[in-house]
């Protein structure tokens, strides 16, 4: 079966933003008749969805290998209402072809409050939503993989599926595994979850991340699909690396991209060149989680302008405060430049590992307003493991430090100076897994004191929501008791939670009332000898290194960067660093 678009014609001139329904994007792959059809979801909105390079790196593995991989984002409610209403199925952007009739859906799990979406997606598409009620019919695998797959329990009823690490082969190997068992069989599932970066959750098997070692040799898009509409990063994007040295405390990602791999200088140069022949973008952005961190960020950044077309910008979004050199940022177009010192003060950044001085802070702004910058994005974390009034107070006073550093010289334009803070949210496989999260009442008395430090200083100040933020520390720590309360919540009209205009704090609460469970349950501290829903996940770092981190939090004492000397994480065979095996001139 084919959707017909004609038929859909009208329900598409009253939606807002049609384009993100009807496919035919620049440069969508060709998709032909395969012996496994595939298609990625994205539980998000189309534009946040297409700026998504993960989902490009899978959708290419299936391609390679001659399978279909089609492309499906969470439509936006007026549409989602319009087909249910019509009795049209959510269907794919490539093929228009219903979701339903393919033989396994990828559903790309970045972020914890989407997890409604994907019921909500299944549900357009006329998909039992649970595994249980699915048995009985013929139905694509359901499978999760991204970020939230290190702990998969909350959504372990409603998926066949999840796949914990690197995409760039195992996705593509259970393909190749079903095709060779004739479907879904009890010999397929076995045999995937042999595989390393498998979980089947009626087997309950233990798993072990899929972990690629050399990313020059595997599979990256030639060729993006450009956005019928504006997308949120609009541009073309290139990894440099995977993974992070640093190892601050807080972050997830951080431990789970372990270890750290980055590309050849003739790799990303090849990828850039191509990705701009083939889209037309003016800009490249060098992505990873800590770009000032590529071991030869001056030699790539030369190679790049020489081989670049003229005009082409490069983009770099994830500069740390230590590693900013202005020489970076004189393609960027000069509108704000993004810092995250997390903490305020000196004690409570070597708690978290935040190995960045306050000296180090300033010469960076320097060089930033010296490059002609003229206002300055700062990121902080509310709820810290012992944070104290000091280190809020901190916060006001790096502010008021830039704020001179600006005025030490002339400068054409007024200084403007944002700071952001989020709710610190203990996440798993980090060395505050184990942490209690911030009670509502802990994290508004600390935005209240901040905004009574900052008020009338010319500081714009946004933090986050406590309700979300604590429901999504419930889901990141959950255990398959959550799943009902998932179902209940979307059962109750939750959908796109992460959106402050979509959210239903009323839902979400009937939903645990219903179910008879505390969100308390989840953001209590958790002993160390507990055994943690995600435990039965091998992601490389032992739980022993997470424990001497967290040991050493709490002490005061900072471990540093992967890059002065190896710390022992677990990871050291497959890691380049411990021996010191990095060469990015190939």
């Amino acid at each position: 079966m084919t959707v017909n678009l004609d038929d859909l014609r009208e329900l598409l001139l009253s939606v807002e933003k049609p384009s993100r329904y009807t496919g035919g994007e620049y440069g969508f792959p060709e998709l032909k008749a395969s012996p496994f059809d595939f298609c990625i979801c994205f539980p998000d909105l189309y534009e946040v969805g297409m700026s998504n390079l993960g989902i490009k790196i899978v959708a290419e593995s299936f391609l390679e290998r001659g399978y279909t991989a089609d492309f499906c984002f969470t439509p936006y409610t007026d549409f989602g209402e319009g087909i249910k209403k019509l009795g049209v199925p959510l269907y794919s952007l490539g093929l228009k072809k219903p979701l339903k009739e393919f033989d396994m859906l990828g559903f790309s799990m970045q972020f914890e409050l989407s997890y409604t979406n994907l019921l909500y997606m299944l549900d357009l598409a006329e998909i039992p939503l649970t595994r249980k009620e699915r048995k009985s019919g013929k139905y694509p695998l359901i499978a999760i993989g991204g970020p939230c797959a290190v702990n998969p329990e909350p959504l372990a009823d409603f998926v066949d599926i999840v796949f914990v690490g690197d995409g760039e082969r195992v996705d593509a190997d259970v393909a190749e595994i079903y095709v060779k068992c004739g479907g879904a069989t009890e010999k397929f599932f076995y045999e995937i979850s042999r595989l390393d970066g498998v979980y089947v959750p009626a087997l309950s098997n233990k798993v072990k991340k899929a972990c690629v070692r050399d990313l020059d040799g595997e599979v990256f898009p030639e060729r993006f699909a450009v956005p019928n509409c504006e997308s949120v990063h609009d541009r073309a994007v290139i990894e440099v690396m995977r993974g992070c040295y640093r190892g601050c405390r807080f972050c997830q990602a951080g431990f789970i991209y372990r270890p750290v791999r980055p590309r050849s200088i003739d790799t990303l140069t090849r990828q850039a060149c191509s990705l701009i022949k083939n889209t037309g973008y003016d800009e490249v952005s060098l992505n990873s989680l800590s770009t000032g961190d590529y071991p030869d960020l001056r030699g790539l950044i030369k190679t790049l302008k020489k081989n670049l077309p003229d005009g082409v910008t490069l983009a770099l979004p994830s500069l740390r405060v230590d590693s900013f050199d202005g020489e970076f940022a004189q393609d960027a177009r000069r509108v704000s430049l993004t810092f995250a010192p997390e903490a305020g003060s000196q004690r409570l950044r070597d708690v978290i590992n935040k190995d960045v001085t306050e000296e180090e802070i300033l010469k960076a702004v320097q060089s930033a307003f010296d490059t002609g910058y003229s206002a300055v994005k700062l990121y902080f974390m509310l709820g810290l493991p012992t944070e104290t009034d000091e280190d809020l107070e901190g916060i006001g006073k790096i502010c008021a430090l830039i704020r001179n550093c600006y005025k030490s010289k002339k400068r054409g334009k007024q200084l403007r100076i944002s700071v952001s803070c989020s709710t610190f949210i203990p996440k798993p496989f980090t060395p505050f897994q184990w942490e209690r999260q911030a009670s509502d009442e802990d994290i508004k008395a600390k935005q209240q004191k901040l905004i009574d430090g900052l008020r009338g200083k010319g500081v714009t100040l946004n933090w986050s929501d406590g309700f979300t933020a604590k429901l999504e520390a419930v889901l990141a720590r959950g255990d398959r008791r959550l799943g009902e309360v998932i179902r209940l919540a979307y059962l109750n009209g939750c959908k796109f939670d992460g959106w402050d205009k979509e959210l239903s704090r009323e839902g979400w609460n009937k939903a645990f009332e219903s179910a008879g469970i505390s969100p308390d349950e989840y953001t209590r501290e958790f002993g160390e000898d507990e055994v943690l829903p995600w435990d039965f996940i091998d992601i490389g770092v032992t739980k022993k290194f997470l424990l001497s981190e967290r040991h050493k939090a709490y002490g005061g004492k900072v471990t540093g960067s992967c890059l002065s000397s190896c710390k022992g994480c677990g990871l050291q065979k497959d890691c380049p660093v411990a021996h010191r095996g990095i060469d990015c001139t190939r």
